[in-house]
């Protein structure tokens, strides 16, 4: 190897090294930005419908915002220029969010209260409770169907995405260590009670963070007991 083709080898390996290093941020950066917008709590911004969850398309737009403050969506349309795409099936709207360099598309049938498809036209369909009928879908319900696509595009940035999973709380790390102290700071049984109704309460759907719970429960409860603190 000649001496400028060692140095050309060299300069390779930096500007790979220097690739590397860069990638590797831009990596950081989305993880800690994903961790971020999947760890918001969107629960008391949703409601019920159907057996299904539904987030406000507004809300969930500020948030995302928030963190990605230049971030697009866009709403794809057809070569009809419309902003939905129709099948047999049914009809189907799409959207794409772009943040951060981060493209991801999401899809949402059109479907009406009963989440049944809608079609073109009207149709029945058969159940063991008789015949239903579902609508002819409607420019309303392509509009609603697009926001809520909007949402759930989101979610593949983290926004919510706990829902899809069927999950009641982001999985968040959870700090046990303050709740324990109140347990252990009670004086009386009937104090401790009070207390451990509280905290349990605090702990949610975190089954980890409740067997600390009852654990110092039973230590501080034997404790009293045996020092004789009654009520």
């Amino acid at each position: 190897m000649s001496q400028q083709e060692f140095y050309e080898t060299v300069q390779r390996e930096e500007e790979y090294m220097d690739y590397m290093e860069q990638s590797k941020k831009l990596d950081d950066l989305h993880a800690a930005k994903f961790k971020q917008t999947y760890e918001l709590n969107v629960n008391d911004k949703t409601e019920q419908r159907e057996g299904l969850t539904y987030l406000s398309w507004a809300w969930a737009w500020a948030e995302f915002k928030k963190i990605y403050p230049r971030a697009p969506y866009e709403v794809v349309k057809s070569d009809a220029g419309l902003p939905y795409f129709e099948s047999d099936a049914g009809a189907m709207v799409y959207t794409k969010v772009y943040a951060d360099n981060v493209e991801h598309e999401m899809w949402l049938p059109v479907m009406n209260g009963a989440n049944k498809a809608m079609k073109k036209e009207p149709y029945t369909y058969k159940t063991k409770f008789g015949d239903k009928s579902v609508e002819a879908y409607t420019m309303f319900d392509i509009n609603k169907t697009i926001m809520r696509c909007l949402v759930k595009n989101l979610a593949m940035f983290g926004l919510g995405l706990y829902i899809y999973a069927g999950d009641d709380l982001p999985d968040v790390e959870f700090d046990v260590m303050p709740l324990v102290e109140k347990l252990y700071a009670c004086k009386t049984l009937d104090e401790l009670k009070t207390v451990y109704a509280a905290v349990l309460a605090e702990c949610g759907n975190n089954n980890e963070a409740k067997k600390a719970v009852i654990a110092a429960t039973n230590t501080k409860k034997a404790e009293l007991t045996k020092s004789g603190e009654g009520a």
